[in-house]
């Protein structure tokens, strides 16, 4: 008979292996010494306490899943319970057990950490939905339809939740793209109505404004084209393809027209302005008959200067006062001139001032004498009240002999 501190070969060839609960058949050995049926069970012994240190590391560094790890477990202690193998049954028992709180405790965690993901995932599809809902009334359609695609990206790499959680907020999700696709669709067709509008009114504006680009009609066409142009502007934007075309036909029947019209201006101004230097020539010539000393050759002279003047055509409108004033004021140098000489030669004013001359006169004599008389008699107040008429009355006498002397008196 052989033996070990773990198992013992009978007579018959029986292997047995001591456990806590007493002996226990391993199996029956007949082709070799004992001590090579002990050696033999032995491996089988070796080879269970590789796999369970296998599988121990396997639970411990990778994603073994619990299931897979249960099925692991019971495979070997089917072994060991079998009795197949002779060593320390006993403390394999207790190594399987020990994993298989290994396990059933990463099996808690990962239904924690599946909790954990979950609880995200809900909020952050929540967080998702209502930023979609508030994009659904957004009007910046480019930035918010740019935006609810990249939440749609988001949303495909979170994990699912339970059906009816995952369906009801997708279904609010896609609801406010759908919302936010309508009103952009709507709006861009409604865009496209008024582009179109645009785009025939601008049709007609250039139809008008090539129709007008050969025009003479200076100032009411120049007129009109800004009109145009302001109908241009209310009539907002016409489509990509077409707005560009269109402006420059229109810009381009306004360049023809304004350069025609520039050049026409270009050899008016240069006449106007040989006219300015024209007249500015005869109102020099018309102020050397200033100061007036012959009326009638002046007069004459100034009419002659008048006629040339009116000869010539019109000259640049900023400097049309200052030319036309220096005329005007020869002009009423000679009126001032006249009307000095009619008073001066005309027999009834004369007449009539030397008339009222007399009168003042004798009026002023006869004051006079009256302030003279009331001194005479002492009546000093009387006195000062006439020689205050009499001033009176001096003033008048002395602008009327002014007027007499004007008349050569």
């Amino acid at each position: 008979m052989s033996s070990d501190p773990w198992g013992r070969v009978d007579e018959t060839g029986t292997v047995y292996v001591r456990t806590a609960e007493g002996e226990q058949v391993v199996g029956s050995w007949q082709a070799g010494s004992p001590e090579e049926a002990l050696a033999y069970f032995e491996r089988k012994y070796e080879g269970l306490v590789v796999e369970i240190g296998l599988l121990e590391k396997r639970v411990q560094t990778t994603d073994l899943s619990t299931k897979d790890a249960q099925v692991a477990i019971d495979h070997i202690r089917e072994q060991v319970d079998a009795h197949h193998a002779v060593g320390d049954l006993d403390a394999l028992r207790t190594r399987l057990d020990k994993l298989v709180a290994a396990v059933e405790s990463r099996r808690e965690e990962r239904k924690a950490q599946r909790a954990r993901q979950t609880d995200e995932a809900r909020h952050a599809k929540e967080a998702l939905v209502t930023e979609a809902e508030e994009l659904a009334r957004s009007d910046q359609w480019r930035a918010a339809g740019e935006r609810l695609r990249s939440l749609v990206d988001t949303w495909k790499g979170l994990p699912r939740l339970d059906r009816k959680s995952d369906d009801e907020l997708w279904h609010r999700f896609s609801h406010a793209r759908s919302a936010f696709s309508k009103r952009r669709k709507a709006h861009f067709a409604q865009l496209d109505a008024q582009r179109e509008e645009a785009r025939k009114t601008k049709e007609r504006l250039v139809s008008e404004a090539e129709a007008l680009s050969d025009s003479t009609d200076w100032g009411p066409t120049a007129a009109r084209y800004r009109e145009l142009m302001a109908e241009w502007k209310a009539a907002g934007r016409a489509q990509r393809e077409h707005e560009d075309d269109l402006w420059n036909r229109f810009r381009g029947a306004q360049d023809v027209f304004f350069a025609a019209r520039g050049s026409v201006f270009a050899e008016r101004d240069a006449e106007q302005a040989e006219n300015l230097k024209l007249k500015e020539e005869l109102a020099e010539e018309a102020e050397k008959l200033l100061p007036i000393t012959d009326l009638k050759a002046a007069r004459a002279a100034f009419r002659t200067i008048n006629e040339r003047w009116e000869a010539i055509g019109h000259v640049p409108r900023d400097a049309r006062p200052r030319v036309e004033g220096r005329m005007h004021t020869v002009d009423r140098a000679l009126q001032d001139a006249e009307e000095t000489e009619w008073r001066r030669t005309n027999p009834e004013a004369r007449a009539r001032a030397e008339g009222l001359t007399g009168q003042l006169q004798a009026a002023v004599d006869k004051l006079r004498g009256q302030i003279e008389q009331a001194r005479a008699q002492g009546n000093t107040a009387k006195a000062d009240k006439l020689e205050k008429e009499l001033e009176g009355r001096q003033a008048l006498l002395d602008q009327a002999l002014k007027g007499l002397h004007e008349f050569g008196g």
